[in-house]
C-alpha cells in the first residue's frame, strides 16, 4: 500500500506548507500532493489561498522522494498545450516525480472569479475528452522530454459514463473521494469499462483520498480490501503528520 499526503493550499502560509511537505518527504510518504483551486474550499472563503502550480514547482525542487502532484488539475484553467509544458517542466525539476492529476473542474466559484465558462458537468467533461489527446501530442513535441519519457496521468472523480470510460482510456491512476462501499463499486465499474475498450485493468493504480477523521485501522484494512493500492490523506493547517505516520505504520 503506497500513503500520500495532499497539503490544502488555505489558510496557510508557503512557508508552513514548505515545511510540512519537506517532512512528509523525509517520512518516506509516497506521494504529495495540492489542490488546483483559486479559493478555500472550507472555513472562511476569504481566508488565505495560494496557486496550485507555482506551489508544485517548489515542492519538486524541495523534495527527493515522493512523487508530486495536483489532485487534481483543473483541465479548464489552462491551455491543454501550455498545461503539458508546464508539466513536463516540473518533471524535470523533481527528477522525474511529477504525476499529471486531471480532472472537469467542479467550483463554481473559481470560474466565475477568474473569468472562465462554467458551463455544466457534461460540458466540462466533454471539453476534457477533447483535451487528453492534445496535451499527450503536445508532450510528445516537447525538447526535453520528461525525465521517464512519459509523465503517469491520473484521473480523479467519480462520474461512471464518461469519467471512469476516460479513466479506462487514458488513465494510469485512478483516485476518488468516497467511504469504501463507494468506492469498491467504482473500481468494479472500471474493471467494466476496461473490458469494454481494450485495457489491462491492473495497469492502473487505484488511489482514494481520505479526510482525517477517517483514519482507523478498520477504514484502512476496508479500502485495502476495496481494492486500493494507495491512500492520500486530505491535510489541511495547521499541517499535523501524526495520522500520516499511523498509515506508513500499518501499511
Amino acid at each position: 500500500m503506497k500513503i500520500g499526503v495532499q497539503l490544502w493550499p488555505q489558510a496557510t502560509t508557503v512557508k508552513e506548507m514548505r515545511t510540512a511537505w519537506r517532512a512528509a518527504d523525509a517520512m518516506g510518504v509516497d506521494s504529495l500532493w495540492t489542490w488546483d483551486h483559486f479559493y478555500p474550499l472550507s472555513g472562511d472563503p476569504e481566508e488565505r489561498h495560494f496557486e496550485c502550480y507555482t506551489l508544485l514547482a517548489a515542492m519538486a525542487a524541495d523534495t527527493c522522494h515522493a512523487s508530486v502532484g495536483a489532485l487534481v488539475t483543473c483541465f479548464t484553467y489552462r491551455n491543454p498545450q501550455l498545461l503539458a509544458d508546464m508539466s513536463r517542466t516540473i518533471d524535470h525539476i523533481s527528477d522525474g516525480r511529477f504525476v499529471l492529476g486531471i480532472g472537469s473542474g467542479w467550483f463554481e466559484r473559481d470560474y466565475t472569479e477568474y473569468g472562465y465558462e462554467f458551463g455544466d458537468a457534461v460540458g466540462r467533461l466533454k471539453l476534457l475528452e477533447a483535451g487528453l489527446p492534445v496535451i499527450k501530442e503536445r508532450m510528445s513535441k516537447l525538447n526535453p522530454q520528461p525525465v521517464r519519457g512519459s509523465i503517469p496521468l491520473m484521473i480523479g472523480g467519480g462520474g461512471e459514463k464518461r469519467t471512469l470510460r476516460l479513466v479506462a482510456e487514458h488513465a494510469d491512476q485512478y483516485n476518488y473521494f468516497g467511504p469504501p462501499e463507494s468506492y469498491a463499486n467504482k473500481l468494479r465499474i472500471l474493471d467494466e469499462w476496461c473490458a469494454k475498450v481494450g485495457r489491462n485493468p491492473r495497469e492502473i493504480e487505484r488511489t482514494v483520498a481520505i479526510y482525517p477523521k477517517e483514519v482507523t485501522p478498520e477504514i484502512f484494512a476496508q479500502y485495502k480490501e476495496a481494492g486500493a493500492e494507495h491512500i492520500i490523506l486530505a491535510s489541511g493547517g495547521p499541517f499535523d503528520l501524526g495520522l500520516v505516520e499511523q498509515l506508513l505504520a500499518w501499511r
